[in-house]
């Protein structure tokens, strides 16, 4: 950056590198401030793409989507909570995938537990109004209109107590 010789105020070189300098980072932090105001929140970008908020916990902290799809999404903790009475659904703290209009794939972070086994839901398909969870070779298929809300971290969607959020 120059500045004109025509200023009535001296500037000794170092300074004005200094001072454009400055400049500048007052102009990215400022723009990088509003840009994130901005973004949209994880669960935007879920109905963006055809999916319910509700397949996400609360508690979503910060996410990182690139323009290929591939996305990581970081929860404040670790969360567990039965989906019925047979099912146990555990997010890590860390979930990545690949998102596509009403396709979540290469699931990681994500796993449930039926009977006394862990397994890992590598894969989410909305089929109109249905969303087939797939672990391996299996699926299970669940109305969309059950994940309209998120669930909360160790009770789920049955909470007797509002949300922090819900306040």
């Amino acid at each position: 950056m120059t500045f004109s010789s025509n200023s009535h105020l001296p500037v000794a070189p170092t300074s004005r590198t200094l001072l454009g300098f400055l400049l500048l980072l007052f102009l990215s932090l400022a723009f990088a401030d509003t840009k994130l105001s901005d973004a949209p929140t994880a669960y935007e970008v879920l109905e963006r793409f055809n999916f319910p908020r509700g397949i996400l916990p609360e508690g979503v902290q910060s996410y990182l989507l690139s323009e290929d799809g591939t996305f990581e999404v970081y929860l404040s903790g670790n969360c567990e909570f039965k989906v019925t009475s047979s099912y146990l659904l555990r997010y890590k703290r860390k979930i990545t995938g690949t998102v596509k209009s009403g396709t979540l794939d290469d699931l990681n972070g994500v796993s449930v537990r039926v009977l006394f086994f862990w397994f890992g839901i590598n894969e989410v398909v909305r089929s109109g109004d249905e969303l087939d969870f797939y672990v391996g070779p299996l699926s299970a298929s669940f109305p969309s209109s059950s994940f309209e809300e998120c669930p909360r971290c160790r009770c789920g969607f049955d909470c007797a107590t509002p949300s922090v959020s819900d306040a």
